[in-house]
């Protein structure tokens, strides 16, 4: 069945009983999902697409600063036949006003990572689920922020992370957690993906190639390259981590104990603004972050996990993935598995699409022709799914306040490290001890 037709086709199984901080049962499960958007730049309008095409959905309002982005959001609306949202504006607080609606059930935060915090924290406070883009926080302190409001409100806070559901990444955990792999002992993992045409635009081409950021440019460039000036560490560590969180049990059994990161030299912007625009001022600016950032650290059960923040320089897309056992391994960039006495030649790499199609994730094989279409090569359509069910149900969210500050906080704990010469720093245990008893509850869903 196509997309439209799974949304309709009748209401779900329902979860057992809640997993939330307080452990809550909270009762009857709801028919449709009533949500409010912060932020409709070019992220969040993905997640409008993914909210329109559901019945169980109803968008209830909207919020952004920007006409740009409120008009290109209220086409969306009218293309698919469906009535205009509220819509809140105006200033930075605009949101507030959302929030304080009783008609909302959860909010989706797409908004430019200095703002997520203070989002998140508010609309837990106004009794909302939370789904955020990433970046949680930018300070240690606003990761704890978030999670004692998590537990203080009893409401679920959960990461966007969408590569936790990419096909070829569900397909190794489900073999990781069969033991086609063995014990767990080194994961790699990143953003590797040139961003140059990202970070610069000329507000005439979408990621047209300009040299322009900030208020001359749109969508990312007019916030997101300004991290780039002015800080040193990986600024963008969920993609890389979340996945890897899954494989070694990090907040379920094991955890993350301390890191430490190195940072290149920061040669490829200036390089990139030169090369399109001689003589621009903006190839002339001391871009702090290192064109090739490596992070690694320790688990508390012994794995060694190394992170790549990449994006500066000239080079195809790749995570990076290696995860890698006592019986075997996988590697995203060369597309191959090996498996001790199973693989067809002794250390010789096989074809990965050999293991993942035979092991393809059941949430894969359940939802893969619904999801055609969703953004990102259908990992949208699952991490949404995922944010919707578990506030249907009323039950946690299968990436959890833990797992999300967690991946996320590895922007100031890297940060600290290269600012003290590559000094280690002590991870925070986000969950107080809880993690060597908590049992993980990503993708064991039937549905999500």
């Amino acid at each position: 069945m196509d997309r439209r037709e799974f949304i309709t086709s009748g209401t779900l199984l329902a979860a057992g009983i809640s997993i939330l901080p307080s452990a809550t049962v909270f009762g009857k499960n709801m028919d449709k999902v009533r949500l409010g958007y912060i932020g409709v730049g070019l992220r969040g309008r993905n997640h409008i697409d993914e909210g329109l095409l559901r019945d169980d959905v109803e968008i209830v309002a909207i919020c952004d600063t920007q006409e740009q982005s409120l008009a290109e959001c209220r086409k969306q609306f009218v293309e698919k036949g469906k009535k205009l949202p509220a819509e809140y504006t105006g200033g930075l607080d605009a949101y507030k006003k959302l929030l304080a609606r009783k008609d909302i059930d959860a909010v989706i935060i797409a908004t430019p990572w200095q703002f997520h915090k203070d989002q998140a924290v508010h609309a837990m406070q106004a009794g909302k689920y939370v789904g955020c883009e990433v970046i949680a926080g930018l300070t240690v302190e606003d990761h704890w922020e978030i999670v004692r409001t998590s537990e203080a409100t009893k409401m679920p806070y959960m990461t966007l992370e969408n590569v936790c559901y990419r096909r070829d990444v569900m397909a190794v955990l489900n073999m990781t957690r069969q033991g086609l792999l063995g014990e767990m002992i080194h994961l790699e993992g990143g953003y590797q993906h040139n961003l140059r045409s990202v970070l610069f635009n000329d507000g005439k081409q979408y990621y047209g190639g300009g040299v322009e950021f900030g208020p001359k440019a749109i969508s990312e460039a007019q916030w997101r390259t300004q991290y780039n000036i002015d800080t040193n560490g990986d600024i963008y560590p969920t993609h890389g981590v979340g996945p890897l969180m899954h494989y070694a049990d990090i907040n379920y059994g094991n955890r993350f104990t301390n890191l430490v990161s190195f940072a290149s030299k920061a040669r490829g912007l200036a390089a990139y603004v030169e090369d399109k625009a001689p003589g621009s001022p903006n190839a002339k600016i001391n871009y702090k972050n290192g064109d090739v950032v490596t992070t690694m650290i320790n688990c508390a059960n012994g794995e060694t996990v190394m992170l790549s923040h990449d994006t500066h320089l000239p080079r195809p897309y790749s995570l990076g993935f290696r995860v890698q056992g006592t019986k075997g391994l996988w590697m995203d960039v060369n597309h191959s598995v090996y498996i001790e006495g199973k693989s067809k030649k002794d250390d010789v790499w096989d074809p990965a699409k050999d293991w993942l199609d035979k092991y393809d994730h059941p949430l894969w094989q359940k939802y893969a022709k619904t999801a055609e279409g969703a953004g990102h090569g259908g990992m949208d359509f699952f991490v949404f799914q995922a944010f919707i069910e578990s506030v249907k149900r009323k039950v946690q969210t299968p990436i959890d306040v833990y797992d999300s500050v967690t991946m996320s906080v590895i922007l100031p704990l890297s940060g600290k490290s290269i600012a003290e010469g590559n000094m280690p720093q002590p991870f925070p245990d986000f969950t107080k001890g809880k993690w060597k008893d908590r049992k993980s509850a990503f993708a064991l869903n039937d549905d999500y």
